[in-house]
C-alpha cells in the first residue's frame, strides 16, 4: 500500500490533502490493527445494501480458513471467516469472524440478521444446518436448502429411510454435464410427505425433504455420491438442482478467487484486528471489480485499475453513486 501511494501520489493528491506525504507501512498496518472492525463492516453492509436489494435468488453461507494468519507468539489460532454470497450477482454481502470453525454455529445467525432475506433462499453446509439458524432464515421471510449430514442425531437415518423407500413417489429431474473429460449425471428427487419427519423432530419451516445424487465417469472409473438437504419450500426438483449447484459457486467465484487472484492464503497479517479488516477490504474490492461492467477476468480488471487511473476512478465511483442512490 505503501509503495502503491508513492508511486501514484500525484494521482491521489487530487482526492486527498495528504498533508503529511504518503502514509508509511508501519502507519498503514497501524490503522487496520486498530479499526474496529464492527464499524468497518457496517459500511460494507451500507455500500452493499443498494446493490443487494431487489434481488432476489441464492445466497450461500460458507467459511474460509485464512491460513497464514495464525500468531505463534500470541497463541492465537488462523482467523476464520463466513461470508454471505449472492451466487447470481457474484457478490459478497457481509462476512463475520469466529475464533474456530465450531464457532460458525454461533456466528451465521449474526451474519444473517444483518441480511435483508425476503425472497431470498439461503443454503449452507452440514455445519450450518441448525435449528437456530432455521428460524433466523424463515423468521425473516427467507426460504432455506440446508446440507443434512450426521450431526443432527437421527434426522438423517430417518431423511434416508423416507427418500430411500421405493414405495414413495419423488419429484425428479436431473442434469447431465460433460467437460475436462468427465461426465456428471445429477439426479435430485425430494417429497413434502414429511408428516411423521416432524412429529420426530419438529425442524423449523420444513416442509421437504431431498438427496442430489451425483454420478461422475471419468477414465479412472465411475463415482457416485449422495447428499441429503432439507427444504423450508417444496421446490421443483428443477429448482432444487438449480439451487445446489447455484452453493458451490461461493467455493469457485470466491474463495478460489480470493486464494489464486489475490493470495489471500499467502498473506502474514497476523495482529489484533488487521486480518480481518483487510480480508473485508479485498472482499469489497472484489465486489467493485466484479461490478464494474467490462468483460475482463477480475485478475484482468484489478489489473488494470493499477495501471489506468481513468479506469481506477470509474471502479470507485461506483461506491459513491451508491450512497448517492
Amino acid at each position: 500500500m505503501a509503495l502503491f501511494g508513492q508511486a501514484k501520489e500525484p494521482f491521489l493528491r487530487q482526492f486527498l490533502p495528504l498533508e503529511h506525504g504518503i502514509p508509511s507501512h508501519d502507519t498503514f498496518s497501524r490503522v487496520f490493527r486498530l479499526l474496529d472492525p464492527e464499524q468497518f463492516h457496517a459500511c460494507f453492509l451500507a455500500f452493499m445494501r443498494h446493490f443487494a436489494e431487489g434481488w432476489p435468488g441464492v445466497v450461500a453461507l460458507d467459511g474460509k480458513t485464512l491460513r497464514r494468519s495464525f500468531d505463534r507468539a500470541a497463541g492465537a489460532s488462523p482467523l476464520h471467516l463466513v461470508s454471505a454470497w449472492a451466487a447470481e450477482q457474484r457478490l459478497v454481502l457481509g462476512q463475520v469472524a469466529v475464533g474456530d470453525k465450531s464457532n460458525e454455529i454461533t456466528a451465521v445467525p449474526q451474519l444473517l440478521k444483518m441480511l435483508s432475506l425476503s425472497g431470498v433462499v439461503v443454503t449452507a453446509d452440514a455445519m450450518a444446518c441448525q435449528r437456530e439458524i432455521a428460524r433466523t432464515i424463515t423468521d425473516q421471510g427467507g426460504a432455506y436448502v440446508l446440507a443434512l449430514k450426521g450431526n443432527q442425531g437421527t434426522l438423517l437415518q430417518d431423511v434416508k429411510l423416507l427418500l430411500d423407500d421405493p414405495a414413495l413417489a419423488l419429484a425428479a429431474a436431473q442434469t447431465t454435464d460433460g467437460e475436462h473429460g468427465r461426465i456428471e449425471v445429477r439426479r435430485a428427487a425430494l417429497t413434502s410427505e414429511i408428516a411423521f419427519l416432524q412429529e420426530s423432530h419438529a425442524w423449523p419451516g420444513l416442509q421437504a425433504v431431498g438427496k442430489i445424487t451425483a454420478t461422475r465417469e471419468t477414465q479412472t472409473g465411475t463415482s457416485q455420491e449422495t447428499r441429503y438437504f432439507l427444504l423450508s419450500e417444496a421446490f421443483l426438483p428443477e429448482r432444487f438442482l438449480a439451487i445446489v449447484r447455484a452453493h458451490w459457486g461461493i467455493e469457485n467465484g470466491l474463495h478460489w478467487v480470493l486464494d489464486v487472484t489475490m493470495n489471500e492464503d499467502g498473506l502474514r497479517n497476523r495482529k489484533d484486528h488487521g486480518p480481518e479488516n483487510l480480508a473485508l477490504l479485498r472482499r469489497l474490492a472484489l465486489n467493485l471489480a466484479t461490478l464494474e461492467p467490462s468483460k475482463a477476468s477480475i485478475k484482468g480488471k484489478l489489473k488494470r485499475a493499477g495501471w489506468d487511473n481513468a479506469y481506477l476512478v470509474a471502479v470507485l465511483a461506483q461506491a459513491a453513486k451508491s450512497q448517492v442512490r
